[in-house]
């Protein structure tokens, strides 16, 4: 027993080490069931308040990575319905072909340094989701061509704050493969990997498969860890995402995958000062890429809605449409037709 116990008390003192430094949290989970089904959620935490809009991007969009005359330039392959953050980033979103982006938070993040006198293109970070889902229909086309990293990451400050964004990527396909690309010391790192279905923030990924290893040793069902850390939220999101019912019954799967990553959120108002890496839920999404369904919910609003892709107009003749959530704009089912054609906005440039 005093074995055991010391291991613990060892493991305690590690895992506070490893999540004292200063993150925002969120996480990431994908449900894979009968029949491709397959569902990828996450919850938006931040410490203030995230203005979170969504918007519908046709098909044809030019776009360009913001960072000036070396900046990258495409034209969107595919629609997407996306969620932002303040409108000034994407920060979720799910496209024609079933592709789901999601950027989280993650403080070791250290991208290669952009020199604007040499060839390499570079883009603006407020773009790295919404450039997978214009460019992309599944996790490994977006693996085979980003691998040889042919354009520059470019981040900065979030605007009217002293926070240099950080971030890492995931990325989920309707065949349930998954990839988390992560700037580890300058260096594109990718994980890529059908059962990488959890993600949360600090440590990096590879960091987070470790710990997460040790828990698979305890029985879910005799304990998990409950706290609010990046770890702890990992073990329980991989723990109950196996747990829930394996069904292709759209209500049910869809309605447990919200219970695990509510499970995983984080309650509204709950900050700490010793411990900045807790941070209040702000919103939720979940994306059924088989059905093209988009689910959203935010804690302001009592109800949960949702957005079927397949009734958009996603050719080169469609119009971008915006959904706003200001002022607490509240919906419920599917809201396909609350969108209103909007000028899009402007990504942040550097």
């Amino acid at each position: 027993m005093r074995v055991i116990s010391l291991f613990f008390f060892s493991f305690f003192v590690l895992t506070n080490v490893m999540y004292s430094s200063s993150v925002q949290a969120c996480t990431r989970v994908v449900y894979k069931g009968p029949e491709s089904t397959v569902i990828t959620a996450r919850s938006m935490d931040w410490k203030t308040e995230i203005n979170a809009n969504l918007w519908v991007f046709p098909k044809g969009i030019q776009r360009n990575g913001e960072i000036g005359p070396l900046s990258v330039k495409w034209t969107s392959k595919y629609g997407s319905v996306i969620a932002t953050a303040w409108d000034i980033a994407t920060a979720d979103g799910l496209n024609e072909k079933g592709l789901v982006a999601n950027i989280l938070w993650l403080v070791e993040s250290e991208y290669p340094k952009f020199n604007p006198n040499e060839a390499k293109q570079g883009m603006s970070i407020s773009l790295w989701a919404q450039y997978i889902l214009d460019n992309f229909a599944t996790v490994d086309e977006a693996v085979s061509y980003l691998k040889d990293e042919p354009f520059v990451i470019v981040s900065d400050y979030i605007p009217g704050s002293e926070k240099f964004t950080t971030l890492h990527l995931s990325v989920s396909d309707a065949q349930g493969d998954n990839a988390i690309f992560e700037y580890i010391n300058g260096k594109l790192v990718i994980h890529h990997d059908p059962s990488y279905v959890v993600m949360t923030n600090s440590p990096v990924f590879e960091q987070q498969l470790a710990l997460n290893e040790y828990w698979k040793g305890i029985p879910g069902t005799i304990m998990l860890p409950g706290t609010n850390r990046a770890a702890d939220r990992f073990v329980r999101a991989s723990y109950y995402i196996q747990a829930i019912p394996q069904t292709n019954d759209v209500r049910t799967s869809t309605a447990s995958v919200f219970s695990v990553i509510r499970n995983c959120s984080v309650p509204f108002g709950i900050s700490s000062e010793t411990e900045p890496n807790i941070s209040s839920t702000r919103w939720r999404a979940v994306s059924d890429h088989k059905n093209l369904v988009y689910f959203f919910e935010t804690v302001l609003t009592p109800n949960t809605f949702w957005v079927n892709l397949k009734e958009f107009d996603l050719s080169e003749k469609g119009k971008v449409l915006k959904l706003s959530l200001d002022n607490f704009a509240t919906y419920s089912g599917k809201a396909n037709s609350s969108f209103k054609p909007s000028a899009p906005f402007k990504f942040l440039g550097i």
